[in-house]
């Protein structure tokens, strides 16, 4: 019996899992927990169950929480904290209180507080900070509640920066490796201290807009009121004409163009500046000023402002035709002409039929440029590209727009610069006071292309793309050249 026995045991064949040659087995995805099956913990959810991981609800009613991702599961608070090291909270703060009671099913867990508030400063401590006071054993990590519920099911997260912050750097790294596996980029902004500022970013509004749209309203207000003045209370005073009707349309397509053009050049400056700048002091590696450097980060901003006002500008000249006014001009005319009988020679100028093609022609190209430099800022345009070809569009095109609008303005004052009439109570036109910006910047950048200056300038910034992440060049310190 022994011996048989022990040879039933030796030939007893052992249990093994066989794999195809040259590959080892699939490790299973890494278990996540969520905490909150309302908007942002469902599009949470399905972000993290297309990135690879898999998925565990809490919930306090496990069996009537709605709809969830597919592939999802969903049990208690304390059966789904069981078997995971991470987890989301998506849950108010004004729910937190439940989680003081489970305060041993947390320890050691990693908790990420995606939670935001209505208003500044509604409670001494920030939330996060209240979440670690609520179950010290566990590691609080502040961060991703930047991220909205659309974003996450519209997957619009590449490239997209988010901030952490927290006490333990094991829990912010393992948030941090999770984050750039969605495709976020992680900017760790220290200990759990910084938690309240953190939280207070999503009540700012449209930060990076702010210098835009300020250079934008004070550029519109000036020359508004410097126009107003030249034309309609310079007739009224000199010449007794009421023409305030013109404040509406043909005012305010004065001031369009103007202010798109300069805020297009104001996007150019900053790259001219910064290049003169590295030249003066012959290296990269000193940081630009702060003045500059906040510049250059609003410069997509300034841009797409300058877009806005150019489709303000190509929509009112569309309306001119259609005017009450200008039909009104055209037809007296005409009654007059009949009226008394007269015949109003028509001499065909060469010269003018010349200068009005081209100032049309130049407009068109400019504002379909325009439209190219701003379809390519977007995120789902510009993300398909390359470096080299965004860099394309948006430098080389970009200064061909610019002289390409600018050459539009020119033309359209081609034969008044000289004309006494033009300068009413001495004042230049605003077309004219448009033009020194982007006159400046082209003239800038011509220079740049010098060889001698070209070739001094690669070899201060050689290697400077190979060495900046894609993302900070786009945004801070690349110099559009």
């Amino acid at each position: 019996m022994t011996v048989s026995s022990g040879l039933s045991e030796e030939m007893k064949p052992e249990i093994v899992s066989l794999h195809p040659l040259g590959t080892a087995a699939a490790p299973e995805p890494e278990l996540l927990c969520i905490f909150g099956t309302g908007d942002l913990g469902r599009s949470l959810g399905l972000r993290l169950l297309q990135s690879g991981y898999r998925v565990v609800y809490g919930s306090r009613r496990p069996h009537s929480c709605g709809p969830l991702p597919q592939g999802a599961q969903v049990m208690s608070h304390a059966a789904a904290a069981q078997s995971v090291s991470l987890i989301f909270i998506c849950v108010h703060r004004e729910h937190y209180e439940f989680l003081e009671t489970m305060a041993l099913h947390l320890e050691g867990k990693v908790l990420v507080d995606l939670s935001n508030n209505l208003k500044k400063d509604i409670y001494p401590e920030a939330n996060a900070a209240y979440l670690q006071r609520l179950v010290p054993g566990a590691a609080v990590v502040k961060g991703l509640n930047t991220l909205s519920a659309w974003a996450l099911q519209n997957g619009l997260l590449a490239g997209k920066q988010v901030y952490l912050c927290g006490n333990s750097a094991e829990a912010k790294q393992a948030v941090a490796e999770m984050a750039t596996k969605l495709g976020l980029t992680v900017l760790d902004r220290g200990s759990l201290s910084a938690a309240r500022e953190l939280e207070d970013f999503p009540l700012q509004l449209f930060p990076e807009w702010r210098l835009p749209l300020r250079v934008a309203v004070g550029l519109t207000a000036f020359f508004f009121f410097y126009l107003l003045i030249r034309d309609v209370i310079y007739a009224y005073v000199e010449q007794g004409k009421d023409i305030s009707f013109r404040i509406m349309v043909s005012l305010a397509n004065k001031v369009f163009p103007i202010v798109s053009l300069i805020m297009l050049s104001l996007c150019y400056l900053p790259g001219v500046i910064a290049a003169f700048l590295q030249l003066y002091r012959g290296t990269k590696y000193r940081r630009f000023p702060d003045w500059l450097d906040c510049w250059m980060l609003c410069r997509k901003q300034m841009g797409l402002t300058a877009l806005g006002f150019a489709f303000l500008h190509a929509i009112y000249t569309f309306i001119i035709p259609i005017r009450y006014a200008v039909r009104h001009k055209l037809i007296s005319r005409v009654v007059d002409e009949m009226k008394n009988n007269k015949t109003t020679p028509f001499y065909f100028d060469n010269t003018e039929a010349w200068g009005t093609d081209s100032f049309y022609v130049l407009g068109i190209l400019g504002f379909f440029l325009y439209v190219l430099l701003g379809l390519t800022s977007l995120p789902s345009v510009g993300g398909s590209l390359s470096w080299r070809e965004f860099s394309f569009i948006q430098s080389k095109l970009g200064h061909l727009t610019l002289f390409i609008c600018t050459a539009h303005g020119y033309i359209y004052g081609w034969n008044k610069f000289l004309r006494p009439s033009t300068y009413k109570w001495y004042t230049p036109p605003g077309y004219m006071l448009c033009l020194i910006v982007p006159s400046v910047v082209l003239v800038l950048k011509l220079l740049l292309l010098l060889p001698c200056v070209d070739r001094t300038l690669t070899r201060i910034r050689q290697g400077w793309e190979r060495t900046q992440p894609m993302g900070e060049m786009g945004e801070s310190k690349a110099t559009n050249l």
